[in-house]
């Protein structure tokens, strides 16, 4: 959506850029415009805010989300945000299902994390066996995180640990998520 991409492109940072182009090597450099993530943060809970009871801006952005894949990194990010910000669990597992084969970096994997998933765990833990099982790199790694951000402490159980334990990759960031994973288990659940 060219409203999206032309508001991207007004908080670029250069320097930004610069130091994210070297964060994620996997990615072309020209699809990075060099927007900081706080500021993508506000603008995803502008376009959320502004839908609300705004029929015209709520298919705005699911004209947006419908747009994949996105050509800017940037775009990914909002997309992620926007996903995030869902309160509703059945549409935002539905829109995080279209996205989610279409990310193509480390960054934008680990960000969205819905607030809706709190209520619905026993839910999002058997999505997230199945993200696991997948052979897509940042889907595989998506359901990692999950594991890692929402069953170490209070849900935790010592099958989960051997649920990323058995996952074998030759893809670099599929085994860094099983480090991270790893690390962060032995400090909450030694």
């Amino acid at each position: 959506m060219r409203e999206v991409e032309e508001r991207l492109w007004q908080m670029k940072d250069q320097q930004y850029k610069e130091f994210q182009k070297k964060l994620i090597p996997n990615i072309k450099e020209d699809t990075i415009i060099g927007v900081r993530t706080p500021a993508l943060r506000t603008y995803a809970k502008e376009l959320l805010r502004e839908a609300k009871g705004n029929p015209a801006c709520e298919q705005r952005i699911e004209q947006f989300k419908k747009e994949l894949p996105h050509h800017y990194y940037e775009e990914n990010n909002l997309h992620g945000l926007l996903i995030e910000g869902m309160k509703d669990f059945v549409p935002c597992m539905e829109a995080l299902d279209e996205f989610l084969p279409y990310i193509d970096n480390w960054a934008t994997c680990d960000s969205p994390l819905p607030k809706c998933f709190d209520k619905n765990k026993e839910d999002i833990l058997e999505r997230a066996k199945n993200w696991i099982a997948t052979d897509a790199t940042y889907v595989k790694r998506y359901g990692m995180g999950v594991m890692m951000r929402l069953f170490l402490d209070e849900d935790f159980k010592e099958e989960y640990i051997q649920l990323v334990a058995a996952v074998k990759s030759e893809e670099y960031y599929v085994n860094m998520m099983i480090a991270w994973y790893m690390a962060t288990a032995l400090a909450k659940q030694w």
